[in-house]
């Protein structure tokens, strides 16, 4: 331990830590930027690049200012973070990024969420002193998925840091020097031009607007106001429990009910649950888990639930293509029932229904557009929304959705188990399929469904499932950091595993690229994930196979799962992709 003083103040801390680790400890703010603490997950960025976070340091009668962030902690070390000279840096440095960032705020789609745009307003910075050149990119569209404006990068870095050490995929890394200097892909290529995945987690790390989602808004709002169109909307599991914080309400809160009644109010037609496909997936996932344990071949079965994951097995991990599971995800399968299934039912031609989902990810918005997904011109889904985007619609409609009383979703797309809701926390993909494939293997009553080794947010979670005398060796794991690891065990040959789950984002679609902003409150994560599984404990169904609506489905259209149809429309195919 060290005991330093700040500020008058004594206090003792680890000796690995820094001064603004130690300020924290005694209640005193210090302002960053660069800084991004996500120690759930092992991932601190000390760049110390950005430098408002300066103080002044006295060591041992050696005075100077030092970055808090990355100056560790030193024996009898006096520290003050509110001099008149300290204040005067952090002025100065604001000014300087402010003088190389385009006043856009009124138009700027992290307005009023934008961390640089906060501490100015903090320091009362109201005019721009500082003047000379500002850098001009041009911006990036060419992915469905993320805008890259470098005219907003402040080379905080802390995209580098979730992209290489906490995703290890390795797109994003400082580029150019002085003051032509960003974080990029390599060369300044485009996004889809590089190895990225999609996953969005830069998105959630930037302070600024470098790194926003593809807006769909306009292009729903005309489908929604088209005649000729019935659009259909549904919403993923993760997003019930996120979109309260858009408005004001705690972390957690459930608002499956305002949820739907508020998209009725901005005008859809049928408003549906992607957990009604989710219990779809297992139908078809533990079909596939079941036949190949039986037949020991293409083991482990690896869920194929998230786009993102799929992204990166198909750049880094080719030679693994065989043992993903070929379900498509619940986005993906809706989509296809939608415009087959329920279509025929309500008279309506394939091509002119609009579905439209409300995801917690960014990949959602990539997979949606895979050509695979696209079948004789017909999309299985039309338009990807973000949590945070389905928020800016309900704002801009004036609807406020803690306002609204509880309505249930419409049939025969929205009834759904408890299995299905938690595939928005890491470990549900795969608790829901064994839920099944323990009844459908034993032809026994499951009386305990919750497999509680499996949950959580460690980035790698194992466990031995006993069904019935079958000892089933399963795996979890988020992060793509994480999901590398476990690959390159299977690579090799190390892994004894029957079953995989694996998500891009750590922690699951609960922390998805597209949720509310967590700027580093990963607490606010553990809410989530509670809410979730307290949405599983209410449900009377909690199985997939027991959902009356999915039973329908089977003995109305697909028959049984692994049939002919089911084939046709809810499974797909992976392919290499070139670095």
């Amino acid at each position: 331990m060290s005991r330093i003083t700040i500020n008058d103040i004594q206090v003792e801390v680890f000796k690995d830590a820094t001064i603004l680790d130690a300020a924290k400890e005694v209640g005193i703010y210090i302002p960053t930027l660069c800084h991004l603490d996500l120690e759930q997950f092992n991932i601190e960025n000390k760049a110390g690049s950005c430098r408002i976070c300066m103080v002044d340091v006295d060591t041992n009668g050696r005075k100077k200012m030092m970055p808090a962030c990355c100056t560790p902690v030193e024996e009898g070390m006096v520290v003050k973070t509110n001099t008149p000279e300290v204040v005067e840096v952090r002025r100065t440095v604001l000014q300087l990024l402010l003088s190389d960032h385009p006043f856009e705020c009124l138009t700027c789609p992290k307005s009023l969420d934008c961390e640089l745009q906060a501490l100015a307003k903090k320091f009362g910075i109201y005019e721009v002193t500082c003047t000379g050149k500002m850098s001009t990119y041009e911006i990036d569209h060419s992915s469905k998925s993320i805008k890259r404006d470098l005219s907003k990068c402040i080379m905080c870095r802390r995209c580098e840091t979730v992209c290489t050490t906490m995703q290890t995929v390795g797109v994003l890394s400082g580029f150019g020097r002085g003051f032509k200097a960003v974080v990029a892909p390599p060369e300044m290529e485009p996004l889809t031009e590089s190895v990225c995945v999609f996953c969005g987690q830069c998105v959630n790390a930037c302070p600024t607007a470098a790194l926003t989602e593809i807006n769909y808004i306009s292009d729903v709002w005309k489908a929604i106001n088209n005649p000729n169109k019935k659009v259909i909307v549904q919403t993923a599991p993760a997003v019930r429990v996120g979109i309260g914080e858009e408005f004001g309400l705690p972390a957690g809160t459930e608002a499956t009910g305002m949820l739907t009644a508020g998209l009725r109010r901005l005008g859809f037609d049928a408003v549906f649950d992607t957990n009604f496909s989710a219990d779809l997936t297992i139908m078809e996932e533990a079909h596939e888990l079941i036949e190949r344990v039986k037949k020991n071949e293409n083991l482990p079965i690896l869920t194929s639930c998230c786009p993102g994951w799929i992204n990166f097995l198909e750049f880094q991990f080719p030679e693994l293509l065989n043992i993903p599971s070929t379900c498509k995800s619940p986005q993906q399968m809706f989509g296809a029932i939608a415009k087959s299934y329920y279509a025929e039912k309500i008279g309506v031609k394939p091509e002119d229904m609009v579905v439209v989902s409300i995801m917690p990810c960014l990949a959602k918005k990539y997979e949606a557009s895979r050509e695979e997904f696209i079948k004789d011109g017909i999309t299985d889904v039309d338009y990807v929304l973000t949590t945070r985007e389905l928020a800016q619609m309900l704002k801009e409609a004036g609807i406020n959705l803690d306002k609204l009383k509880d309505e249930e979703y419409d049939n025969p797309l929205g009834e759904s188990s408890g299995a299905a809701v938690i595939f928005g926390a890491s470990g549900g993909v795969l608790e829901a399929a064994l839920r099944t494939a323990y009844e459908w293997i034993t032809k026994k009553t499951l009386g305990n469904v919750n497999f509680k080794d499996v949950r959580g947010m460690e980035g790698v979670k194992e466990a031995t499932v006993d069904i019935d005398g079958l000892k089933v060796n399963v795996a979890v794991t988020s992060g793509l950091g994480n999901a590398r690891k476990i690959l390159t065990k299977i690579k090799k040959g190390e892994a004894n595993y029957h079953a995989i789950e694996i998500m891009a984002c750590p922690g699951g679609c609960l922390n998805g690229g597209g949720q509310p902003y967590i700027h580093g409150d990963t607490s606010i994560l553990d809410k989530r994930l509670k809410a979730i599984y307290s949405i599983d404990e209410s449900k009377v169904i909690r199985k997939s196979h027991e959902n009356p609506y999915i039973k329908k489905l089977y003995d109305e259209f697909l028959i049984e799962p692994g049939s002919h149809k089911s084939h046709d429309l809810l499974h797909t195919q992976y392919f290499k992709k070139n670095k």
